[in-house]
C-alpha cells in the first residue's frame, strides 16, 4: 500500500498529514482569535475598516511566517535581519494612535503566541487567547467607557477664535458638529483662505456616537457654513 507520507520531491517531502492537521488547528484557532479581536471588539467601538483590514492581513502572516520559521535552522545574520525588518517596519502616511499601535501589538503577540507555543496543553493554549480577549473587551466597553477623543477640522469663522469670543466659538462647534466639546486647541491660522486648523477634544460616549465611522472628520474636512 502506497504511504504518502514517505513521497519525496528533490529530497522534500510532499505531504506530512500529521503536520498539516496541525497547521490547520493552529490556523483556524489564530484566525478565529483574530475575529474574535478585530472584528467584535476593535471595529464594533472604531468603525475604522482600515484598520480592520490591516490587522486580519498582519495577523495571518505573522501567524504564517513563525509557524512556518519554527523549525528552519537560521543563521544568525538571517535572524537579525528578519528582527531588523519587523523593527523599522512602519506606517509611511498619519501616525497611528496609541490605541490602533496597542491592537497591532496584540494582534501580533497573538499570531505569535498560536503558532509557536509547543509543547503545552490546548487548554493552556485557549486559557492564554481567552485571558487577553477578555482584557481587551473589559478595557474597551467597561473600563474605558467613556474617554476623551480628538478630531482634526479645518474651521472657517476666524472672528471666533478670538479670546473674547470663547463661549461663541465653542457652541458654534457643539451646533455643527453635534458634539459636546470638551477643549479645543487652535492651530494653524491661514489669513489667505480665512481657516484655522483646529483639534476638538470630546467625551466620547458609546451609546451616543456609534454612527461616526473614519470618515465623518479628517484632516482635510471643512466645517460647512451657515
Amino acid at each position: 500500500m502506497l504511504n504518502i507520507n514517505t513521497l519525496s520531491f528533490l529530497g522534500n517531502k510532499l505531504i506530512d498529514l500529521p503536520s498539516l492537521y496541525e497547521l490547520i488547528a493552529r490556523f483556524l484557532f489564530n484566525l478565529l482569535s483574530l475575529v474574535i479581536l478585530v472584528r467584535y471588539i476593535y471595529y464594533r467601538t472604531s468603525k475604522r475598516k482600515t484598520y480592520l483590514f490591516t490587522y486580519m492581513l498582519i495577523g495571518i502572516t505573522i501567524f504564517s511566517l513563525s509557524y512556518l520559521l519554527e523549525n528552519v535552522q537560521l543563521q544568525l545574520g538571517m535572524a537579525l535581519g528578519l528582527f531588523a525588518v519587523f523593527g523599522i517596519l512602519r506606517y509611511r502616511t498619519d501616525n497611528m494612535p496609541i490605541k490602533e499601535m496597542t491592537y497591532l501589538f496584540v494582534v501580533i503577540a497573538l499570531s505569535i503566541v498560536n503558532a509557536l507555543t509547543t509543547g503545552i496543553s490546548l487548554a493552556e493554549l485557549v486559557f492564554t487567547n481567552a485571558v487577553v480577549l477578555i482584557a481587551v473587551a473589559l478595557s474597551e466597553y467597561y473600563w474605558m467607557y467613556r474617554h476623551e477623543s480628538s478630531k482634526p477640522i479645518v474651521y472657517d469663522n476666524l472672528e471666533y477664535i478670538k479670546p473674547q469670543n470663547k463661549k461663541l466659538f465653542i457652541e458654534d462647534l457643539e451646533r455643527r458638529t453635534g458634539l459636546k466639546i470638551n477643549r479645543v486647541e487652535v492651530g494653524q491660522i491661514d489669513f489667505d483662505r480665512q481657516n484655522v486648523k483646529l483639534v476638538i477634544y470630546y467625551f466620547y460616549d458609546k451609546k451616543k456616537i456609534d454612527f461616526y465611522d473614519e470618515k465623518a472628520f479628517d484632516e482635510n474636512s471643512f466645517l460647512s457654513k451657515t
